[in-house]
């Protein structure tokens, strides 16, 4: 039997009001994933992922694994935005007939600090999967379990995956001193 809670003379479902207070607690933290993940919308990247949890959340499993879904989900449109992104300014500059160029996201003009905007600009330069740990593990402070979750891999990639990355990153900002 469902409880109900009535609120301002409307009886809604006790499921509905955890939903509301998941969208509350979450929804910025994942607005920044999806921003620090390089979407271009990143609002429109965490509501779509809240929409799919609502029109999904009969099919989950566990209830309290909605978040890891919602991370999984703003990595994988995350990604896809980017991919479509790419491919769209490849046809503008082959049309246009220049070189593709990289452009900045308002998040990453507002940053005045150079060197946050050299690392900013290393990671971005790492391979997407290091990209998607280095940003769960370290900007999001997820374990490595909730990580491995988010992506769909192993508690073990997760961690060869960071090792690589900061490896990588330590380098690149090495050669820039």
């Amino acid at each position: 039997m469902i409880q109900h809670l009535i609120a301002e003379g409307v009886v809604v479902p006790v499921q509905e009001v955890s939903y509301d207070e998941l969208f509350e607690a979450h929804f910025w933290g994942l607005v920044r994933l999806a921003a620090l993940l390089g979407a271009d919308d990143p609002e429109d990247v965490a509501q779509d992922a809240f929409v799919r949890l609502h029109r999904r959340r009969r099919l989950l499993r566990d209830p309290d694994s909605a978040l890891a879904y919602l991370r999984s989900t703003v990595c994988n449109a995350s990604r896809s935005r980017l991919r479509h992104l790419r491919m769209a300014r490849r046809r503008h500059a082959q049309m246009a007939g220049a070189a593709p160029t990289a452009s900045g996201t308002p998040e990453s003009a507002a940053v005045d600090r150079e060197d946050v905007r050299e690392l900013l600009r290393a990671v971005d330069g790492l391979p997407r999967r290091q990209r998607e740990v280095l940003v769960l593990r370290y900007w999001l402070d997820l374990s490595e379990r909730e990580t491995a979750d988010a992506l769909g891999i192993a508690p073990g990639t997760v961690k060869a995956h960071a090792s690589r990355a900061v490896a990588a990153l330590g380098e690149q900002l090495k050669e820039k001193v």
